[in-house]
């Protein structure tokens, strides 16, 4: 996938960005993560922790907040990440993020790799705040906060349920994949190697 044909996306207004793996390079390790928890191989995690009865949910939630933490501390940007959200800053966009992170997550996070000033606090929504991804609620929320609509707006991300989560709200999605091999390009409209590519675009455009 190339980012070609994307000339109504410089007129959108409102960006709303995946964290991990989009604005941060990706060093989750979900295997790991589901083995630590002691949850099916290749099942979604926040989805496994909500079949299990409450009182055990609640103990792998902290287990996970504690793993989560210790990756958030050594988050590393995204090349690009920190020139695109200027420029999309000066270019007078609206900027967020929506992430499967707890709040407390996305915070340390983007302290770690030096974004947190891109955002006002109040638009960084997390599974705290909304249904989780790929469900559309946290992008319905910003929108309405922005009192903007779909067409207005961008979700980029770097797995299926970030894209999936954008089609379902009615916005334009790209699949930002370093590795180039855009396995969901069924969800995207556009797909890019890099952020750089999208703000080299934009500044041209």
């Amino acid at each position: 996938m190339q980012l070609i044909g994307s000339k109504n996306l410089a007129h959108r207004s409102c960006w709303i960005f995946d964290m991990d793996g989009t604005l941060t390079i990706g060093v989750h390790d979900f295997e790991a993560i589901r083995d630590a928890l002691e949850l099916p191989a290749s099942s979604p995690i926040l989805e496994s922790l909500r079949q299990l009865p409450p009182e055990i949910a609640q103990i792998k939630h902290k287990q996970l907040r504690e793993i989560e933490l210790d990756i958030a501390r050594q988050a590393t940007v995204q090349p690009g990440a920190p020139e695109l959200l200027e420029l999309l800053l000066t270019q007078g966009k609206q900027i967020a993020i929506l992430t499967r992170n707890g709040k407390d997550i996305a915070h340390e996070t983007l302290n770690a790799c030096g974004l947190m000033d891109f955002f006002e606090p109040t638009l960084i929504l997390s599974r705290d705040c909304h249904a989780p991804k790929p469900e559309p609620d946290g992008i319905l929320a910003l929108l309405n906060t922005w009192q903007a609509i779909p067409t207005q707006a961008v979700m980029v991300g770097d797995y299926k349920f970030d894209l999936m989560a954008g089609q379902r709200a009615g916005t334009a999605t790209i699949y930002i994949d370093t590795a180039g091999e855009f396995m969901w390009s069924e969800y995207a409209n556009y797909g890019v190697r890099s952020l750089t590519s999208v703000m080299e675009w934009l500044t041209h455009s």
